[in-house]
């Protein structure tokens, strides 16, 4: 018997999580870590939650998130992203509720590339008069 599973890729900055949404009591693991153990900042767990707390299906699903790539803050939001999109496959009446949320808008803004002639993307060497 195979169990039934909503699955979502989110992406954000360098970061890629593959997220499983499954019928259960609303259990949240990351990486094969519970969520408060792999986030030690309440607000990076607040944004994790945020599309299962407006959609009011928190305790309605078992959430498995792998993830790699990226700082926390980035992973935060592609297991974000994730959620949103395996919750539409669970529920397509979701989606008007996310979209207005702007939970299923990837975030387009990386890492600003390093220019020649330039300390960092925008950072010029110091200046020295004489």
């Amino acid at each position: 018997m195979a169990k039934v599973m909503f699955y979502g890729t989110g992406r954000r900055k360098n970061a890629i999580a593959r997220v499983f949404a499954m019928p259960g009591e609303g259990r949240i693991i990351i990486n094969n870590r519970p969520l408060s153990e792999y986030f030690g900042r309440k607000t990076l767990e607040t944004i994790v939650r945020q599309p299962l707390d407006l959609t009011g299906t928190a305790s309605r699903f078992d959430i498995m998130a792998k993830v790699q790539g990226g700082g926390i803050s980035g992973q935060a939001g592609a297991i974000k992203l994730g959620i949103a999109r395996a919750l539409i496959q669970a529920d397509p009446n979701l989606r008007p509720v996310l979209k207005k949320a702007g939970f299923l808008t990837r975030d387009p803004r990386m890492k600003e590339r390093r220019k020649y002639g330039l300390k960092k993307a925008r950072r010029a060497p110091q200046y020295s008069k004489r």
